[in-house]
């Protein structure tokens, strides 16, 4: 049989893999350039991050970023979704996303342009998200170093851009950051985590979508990997780092009708009896919704439910 016709990895409709190696990305994604957005007159540019890696991210400064020369504002590293195989910070719904959050929360962004699985296996996408938290906190363009606010950062990611999200901050509770940054908070939206927990009251016809996932955490550590048991997917696996060696002050966690949905609660859970406060450890369940509807309907009503907790979760001092 033709090698390039055969696959050895699918998941419809997100990607497959042949023999050959050839890779089929089925996730569409719609590119568009960095601009000056013209509902929000938030500005954008692409810059590269690691010259070395090829890893780049699109900044983001809202319109009149200062009120006076001394006003600075916060800093959010946001990392896209697409299963660690798809997606891409310049994707039209990602950008546009972006876009509204800075324009509301007044905050300006780096959207990390991670290296992708298969090509990439994991550790790449963490390897390459920590380097832009690092590059960020380092102030290391104009735009952040002129109106920045590295002791007010943040961390947000969307889908499996929420997994790298939670590891990169685990990381920054060890390793620490460059200087006086400081990650006041992560904001998880519908995160891909994985556990061996099968309770699903409900979901029995998600069956299949939940082996679909799993399968694909092996797929994109390329085979290497201990399966539920990876503290990677699994953050309250036996072993697992504690959650509360989180690398920041605040978490917000975003729950919708999905396959993941259970999850994430169990990740909250795991906030909680680590020792989290409940109003350091917040959660939003947008009942009824499905996992990418503030992405797909940004006017509708728990849509706007969400961008209204994550300008609030942004804006909070501490």
């Amino acid at each position: 049989m033709d090698p390039d016709s055969e696959f050895t990895f699918e998941f419809v409709p997100v990607i497959r893999q042949y023999k050959s190696g050839r890779v089929e990305r089925l996730l569409p994604v719609n590119p568009v350039p960095p601009s000056i957005d013209a509902a929000t007159g938030v500005a954008s540019k692409d810059v590269t991050v690691d010259p070395t890696t090829g890893v780049w991210a699109r900044l983001y400064l809202p319109a009149c970023p200062a009120v006076n020369a001394d006003e600075k504002l916060a800093i959010v590293v946001y990392i896209h979704g697409g299963g660690l195989v798809a997606g891409s910070a310049a994707d039209a719904p990602e950008h546009a996303f972006v876009n509204r959050l800075c324009g509301r929360a007044r905050v300006i962004a780096v959207s990390v342009e991670y290296r992708l699985a298969p090509e990439h296996p994991v550790p790449a996408c963490y390897d390459d998200a920590w380097s832009a938290l690092q590059w960020a906190a380092e102030g290391a363009d104009p735009w952040l170093r002129d109106h920045g606010d590295r002791e007010r950062m943040f961390v947000v990611g969307y889908s499996a851009g929420g997994n790298v999200a939670h590891n990169v901050t685990l990381r920054a509770g060890s390793d620490g950051l460059p200087r006086d940054a400081r990650i006041r908070g992560l904001g998880l939206l519908h995160p891909y985590f994985l556990s061996a927990c099968k309770k699903t009251d409900g979901e029995t016809k998600q069956a299949w979508l939940r082996a679909k996932l799993e399968e694909l955490w092996t797929f994109v550590c390329g085979g290497r990997t201990t399966g539920l048991d990876d503290p990677q997917v699994n953050p309250l696996a036996d072993g697992a780092p504690s959650l509360r060696r989180l690398g920041c002050d605040r978490v917000l966690v975003c729950l919708a009708e999905d396959e993941l949905r259970l999850r994430g609660k169990l990740y909250h859970d795991g906030l909680l009896a680590s020792g989290w406060l409940e109003e350091d450890a917040q959660l939003l369940d947008s009942v009824g919704e499905d996992h990418e509807f503030f992405l797909r309907e940004p006017g509708s009503t728990k849509a706007l439910v969400l961008m209204d907790r994550l300008v609030a979760f942004l804006g909070r001092n501490q």
